[in-house]
């Protein structure tokens, strides 16, 4: 590709290992450097990207000195992406000259940091590609966390605090929530943290940290065998279930048509090959969105908000 064409292109970084899922959302592209692929038209939101570069800039350099300065007068703080050159030398002498994002995990209730964050890379040892705007604010999108290592019984603990974490919003202490599919209890371990009323419902027992834990209500029951109408007002209802994703949207479209849930966060897991039509069942439905999480593997988190002041930007 031409590289002042590149300056009228949308830069989408894939997950490690989903470079082929994304391709298959963006159809036709310009060209992919690694996992990030450059593609000309209108911003998309595809559900497998971890971070967009929103403009990039092709910035032409002569010396280390003079592609540090052009980076700092477009942005305050960056990210070198160099994963898919052969010699990264070059490139990380000019970063050693940047501020780069912060190397501390997030502690969990803390916002996503404020500062802007712009991803760079280079096109070859005299040209920069750098988008000063990008739309996560963790570098390559990964948010990472410090790490709770005795309380919570499984580390999918770990989706659910990035998810409030992009969301800037979670539930309220003493509202009810759902935890469909719960076992071993690490979503349920979360909420109850939060100070809410859990019921968690699975086949299988709770992890025994959980037992007697107030506010929390067990049932030893299936997830897809709950009557919304049993519930009264739910203000979210969570699933990590391990299920085919089809089934996970026959529940889900249930719940909808009952009316009585504000809030849903589910995971869709594959099993085997990405179900591309079942996204595209999820993302249809008003007031969602379908987003592939740093802590997800091959699975995608769904979030839906009933009201208009709940739903995802």
């Amino acid at each position: 590709m031409d590289m002042v064409a590149m300056e009228d292109c949308v830069g989408y970084l894939a997950p490690q290992g989903f470079l082929p899922e994304l391709l298959h959302e963006l159809g036709p592209v310009a060209t992919n450097l690694g996992r990030l692929v450059l593609r000309t038209g209108a911003m998309v939101q595809p559900a497998w990207v971890r971070n967009i570069w929103c403009n990039p800039r092709v910035i032409p350099f002569t010396s280390i000195t003079q592609a540090a300065s052009a980076l700092k007068m477009l942005g305050p703080r960056w990210a070198l992406y160099d994963e898919h050159l052969p010699r990264r030398g070059r490139a990380r002498l000019i970063q050693q000259q940047l501020r780069g994002p912060s190397s501390r995990p997030l502690v969990f209730g803390d916002p996503p940091p404020p500062m802007p964050l712009g991803s760079w890379t280079l096109l070859d040892d005299t040209t920069l590609l750098a988008s000063p705007r990008c739309t996560s604010p963790f570098a390559h999108g990964e948010a990472l966390f410090a790490e709770d290592r005795s309380g919570p019984p499984s580390r999918a603990y770990l989706k659910l605090w990035e998810a409030f974490t992009l969301l800037n919003r979670r539930p309220e202490p003493g509202q009810l929530c759902l935890d469909l599919g719960s076992s071993p209890g690490g979503w349920t371990w979360v909420l109850h943290k939060l100070g809410v009323r859990v019921i968690s419902v699975d086949k299988a027992p709770l992890d025994t940290r959980l037992g007697g834990l107030p506010g929390i209500t067990f049932r030893a029951e299936s997830a897809f065998a709950q009557d919304p109408q049993a519930f009264g007002p739910v203000d979210w209802l969570f699933s990590d279930v391990v299920c085919y994703p089809e089934r996970l949207l026959a529940m889900v479209r249930r719940w909808l048509d009952a009316g009585t849930v504000r809030n849903m966060l589910c995971t869709i897991k594959f099993q085997g090959e990405t179900d591309f039509q079942i996204i595209d069942q999820f993302r249809a439905i008003p007031g969602s969105r379908v987003l592939h999480l740093t802590h997800n593997k091959h699975e995608l988190t769904w979030i839906w908000g009933k009201n208009s002041g709940d739903r995802i930007q």
